[in-house]
């Protein structure tokens, strides 16, 4: 039996019955709006008013905090603010970003793009919160490396309740849920597509190889190691794409205008607004695991390893995360797929295939800029999502070094064989196990959510905002 039969047989039952359950949808004005994509959002709302809108109020504290400014190099951790930052980054700015806003667009039109933005906004008050949680109960092992994330915090707010138990059900739940979301095969699937339209090169194992095996020489580095690379890997593909993106602007500086005011205006239009959310939320930010990550859990696991005695600090630092990724990335994705116009072409081209005729409109050979921004992505995402599978599989199994190094393992050889095959049903298992992880994690925000507002107030008599 070959791999593709394999997964059919028995691949496709399990992730049919799971998204069926993760995604149950309820008919909104002629729309399948899912109950997940509802709990994400009022999550971030809820974080939103009661943090009183620290996204806006936190954004400079949260350049100072990146910048260096209440560094401790004597603190626990193994990483500075900007590393963690940038590891974070490196998980959230993905594949999604260019494929899943291409989508999102195709989908719901140009005023998508605004309902994103909207999205990332509040996200930035979920990950202010998580990320908060999740450095302030992190454990430091006797070795000064650092593990720390939602799998720590949930059973501590289930048992304020008197629920100690269903805390560590729940965390565990999240576990297995991050270990399965970790093996993220549809970057490696996406960059390889686009690698082959623009080169020609027709090896799926090999590219998937290759990329395993480059993962696999990170991850045995440790966190240290990982933030070594991001601090570096994360500006130069984020440059990259940025100056491409401007590049096609500048060339349609005339448009420019009517490709914003089409973007708002269509956000508005009573039959855009249901197809804006859908497209935008449903479409884009499911394949890109709500861009973001607000709310998922996952991210914290990255921020928990910063050199901090103030585990707030991080969290208005995290402010920046769900802004480069989906305030920015995610705009510009979207202003380069309106103001050439290839949106309007049909469904003949979708996903990353839009992006990469958006680009050619400018000069033919800008696909080869995409497909090195793709592989970037790409190889950010999977270097990220393999320690958040790791600390995930530690907590499962045991923290020991043998256990690392099975997961690591694991993850290579998972991951090399991304490019080989159909991923559909891979790809809805993994996106399913994604959106478990927010279930648990938002339960134990919401429960903690008076302690941070106490432990935020005392933190601003310290450091009041400018």
């Amino acid at each position: 039996m070959n791999v593709d039969a394999l997964v059919n047989a028995w691949v496709a039952p399990i992730a049919d019955a799971i998204s069926g359950v993760v995604f149950f949808s309820v008919e909104l004005a002629g729309a399948q709006l899912p109950l997940i994509v509802v709990w994400l959002i009022l999550g971030s709302l809820v974080c939103t008013l009661a943090f009183r809108f620290i996204n806006l109020r936190g954004f400079g504290h949260a350049l100072r905090v990146v910048r260096g400014d209440f560094s401790d190099r004597s603190a626990a951790g193994e990483t500075t603010p900007f590393q963690a930052l940038t590891t974070a980054v490196s998980g959230t700015v993905g594949l999604g970003n260019i494929a899943g806003v291409a989508v999102a667009v195709s989908v719901g039109g140009p005023g998508a793009a605004l309902w994103m933005m909207l999205a990332g906004f509040l996200g930035m008050s979920a990950k202010f919160a998580e990320v908060t949680l999740a450095v302030k109960y992190r454990r430091v092992r006797e070795d000064g490396t650092v593990t720390g994330g939602p799998m720590y915090y949930i059973p501590i707010a289930l048992g304020r309740i008197g629920m100690p138990r269903l805390g560590t059900f729940l965390a565990g739940f999240f576990c297995v849920a991050a270990v399965g979301g970790s093996l993220t095969l549809f970057q490696v699937n996406q960059s390889f597509a686009q690698f082959r339209a623009v080169t020609g090169f027709d090896q799926g194992f090999l590219f998937g190889l290759a990329i395993a095996a480059w993962v696999g020489v990170i991850l045995f580095g440790g966190m240290r190691r990982i933030a070594k690379t991001t601090d570096k890997l994360v500006p130069l593909m984020c440059g990259i794409y940025i100056l491409a993106c401007i590049t096609v602007l500048v060339a349609n500086a005339g448009r420019l205008p009517e490709a914003l005011t089409t973007i708002v205006r269509t956000a508005f239009v009573p039959e855009s607004v249901v197809g804006g959310i859908v497209g935008a939320i449903v479409q884009g930010f499911r394949r890109a695991a709500f861009s973001c990550e607000a709310g998922l859990g996952s991210s914290p696991m990255a921020h928990a390893a910063v050199r901090t005695r103030d585990p707030m600090s991080q969290g208005f630092a995290a402010l920046l995360e769900p802004f480069l990724d989906t305030v920015v990335i995610c705009l510009l994705t979207a202003l380069v797929i309106v103001v050439t116009g290839v949106y309007q072409g049909g469904a003949q081209v979708q996903g990353i295939a839009l992006t990469s005729a958006a680009f050619a409109t400018v000069v033919p050979w800008f696909p080869i800029v995409l497909s090195v921004a793709a592989i970037l992505f790409a190889l950010s995402t999977v270097l990220s999502w393999g320690y958040y599978g790791e600390q995930a599989w530690t907590w499962l199994f045991t923290d020991s070094g043998t256990s690392r190094v099975t997961y690591r393992l694991f993850l290579c050889a998972v991951i090399s064989t991304g490019a080989t095959f159909e991923l559909s049903q891979l790809v809805n298992l993994v996106d399913s196990l994604n959106f478990c992880m927010a279930i648990p994690n938002l339960i134990a925000v919401y429960l903690l959510l008076p302690e941070l507002r106490s432990d935020l107030a005392a933190y601003l008599r310290r450091h009041p905002l400018a």
